[in-house]
């Protein structure tokens, strides 16, 4: 078989089982999966709830699979729940995820691509407190969380403005803090987050279905965790700031005031949540990891996997410990497909000499680059033969960008290396983007409504490694 051939063959299986990946955590799908009616009693995850004693549902939320699981719900609650029970209710979602539903306002609540808040978010913030203030002991409230619920759910506390928010958020994410640390800081200047949306809820009864895009599912950092008790303090926040040296970056004064406030009146009682709250993981990353290697196995592979259950380094430092595990796997017996789950980080250039990227890009180009510097150069080979390395976001998004993520395989390495393209200099500056769209690298599948992080797969034929 040609080396074209037989990389397009790695290349289409590589995608499959990546989509099937995705496609498990589909976010209508794992909905129905935990939501039915049956007859006058109603089914969410483990729990069932008689339908005559419930006055109204109101279902509110955030995430970037916010749609689907809406849309989901829906389908599920059927119509006569959603007449009777007279549903209504309001999600915050990415601009590219809005459609019309015949009860739950979907919200535009930031543009596709721009993972900050917006004024727009600040609105339907304030939507979504207003709904849940205004229930009483006979009603349901549903909260549909999932990731991206963050940037989704901007609220300012007193005396912070939105500049003020999105200045800090800024200055940790390009100084590489990880999603723990900046959900700490975030729900501490927050009248939302870390459990305040559900003290603000006067129902009788609020459940919240989670899909997680936090390794390990805590549920207090996922969407910073508006329906949990904050278990963070904001001394951990200042201690973050202090951290990143976030005073010398020019981070406004009433960030500090409030956070200082806060510490101040720590020994006082925290309000309690205004009804019985109950929290349900129905999808994550393993999910998305096991939907994959049962589809390796389809294909005819003898598959490895592994779901992160912490946080993961440096993008660059996965990518190149993929690329280790792909030379071993090529030249040794045992399996030949690696699938992993996780999110890594990405520490930015500064602005001026930084391009377009996301964490999924950078981690492919730094495998790339360590299998182009370790392979010897034999004219008609390329450093990838019977290699092939994908890295994805579940939710379609990596970066600011439209691509989900990246790949390589022989062929796009062999352009790379006869183009003479300097691969340091594209990881240096945070520019994966540039270098893989010409050379058709790039994975683009638009919004996929749901986020689990990120799916990897290393597939090796193990003949070509013999040779």
């Amino acid at each position: 078989m040609s080396l074209w051939r037989a990389s397009q063959h790695l290349r289409s299986d590589a995608l499959a089982i990546w989509r099937a990946g995705v496609a498990a955590a589909d976010s209508a799908r794992l909905v129905a999966q935990h939501v039915r009616v049956d007859g006058a009693t109603l089914h969410i995850a483990d729990e069932a709830l008689a339908l005559p004693r419930l006055r109204r549902i109101v279902v509110v939320g955030a995430g970037k699979a916010g749609a689907g699981m809406a849309a989901g719900l829906e389908a599920a609650l059927g119509r006569s729940v959603l007449s009777t029970k007279h549903v209504t209710g309001w999600v915050n979602v990415p601009a590219d995820c809005v459609r019309p539903l015949p009860h739950i306002t979907l919200h535009a609540a930031r543009p596709a691509g721009v993972n900050e808040p917006t004024a727009a978010g600040i609105a339907g913030c304030a939507q979504i407190l207003q709904l849940v203030e205004q229930l009483t002991a006979d009603d349901l409230c549903v909260c549909l969380l999932s990731g991206g619920g963050s940037a989704l759910l901007p609220a300012p506390a007193p005396g912070i403005t939105l500049q003020d928010k999105l200045a800090v958020i800024q200055h940790l994410s390009s100084a590489g803090a990880n999603i723990q640390q900046l959900n700490t800081v975030r729900k501490h200047l927050s009248r939302i987050k870390g459990g305040r949306l559900a003290r603000a809820c006067r129902a009788g009864h609020l459940v919240t279905l989670i899909i997680s895009d936090v390794l390990g599912d805590p549920l207090d950092v996922i969407a910073s965790g508006p329906t949990v008790p904050d278990t963070t303090t904001a001394r951990e926040a200042l201690a973050i700031l202090d951290q990143f040296h976030a005073r010398a970056a020019g981070i406004s004064k009433a960030v500090f005031d409030c956070l200082q406030t806060q510490v101040a009146q720590a020994g006082t009682a925290e309000p309690q949540a205004g009804c019985h709250v109950t929290n349900h993981v129905i999808g994550n990353n393993a999910v998305a990891v096991d939907a994959a290697g049962q589809e390796a196995e389809r294909r005819g592979y003898s598959h490895a996997m592994l779901a992160a259950r912490q946080l993961e380094g440096a993008a660059e430092t996965v990518g190149r410990h993929l690329a280790e595990m792909a030379r071993t796997m090529q030249r040794t017996p045992g399996p030949d497909c690696l699938i992993t789950g996780g999110e890594p980080t990405v520490t930015l250039a500064p602005p001026a000499v930084r391009g377009l990227g996301g964490r999924n890009q950078q981690l492919v180009l730094a495998a790339l680059q360590d299998l182009v510097a370790a392979a010897p150069h034999c004219p008609g080979t390329s450093p990838l033969d019977g290699l092939l390395i994908l890295s994805g976001g579940t939710d379609g998004e990596d970066g600011p960008t439209d691509a989900a993520g990246a790949l390589a395989d022989a062929p796009l390495a062999s352009a790379a290396v006869e183009q003479g393209l300097d691969l340091q200099h594209y990881l240096a500056r945070n520019d994966a983007y540039h270098f893989f769209e010409p050379l058709g690298g790039l994975i683009k599948t638009g919004p996929t409504h749901t986020n689990v992080c990120d799916v990897r797969v290393v597939l090796v034929n193990q003949q070509a490694g013999s040779k």
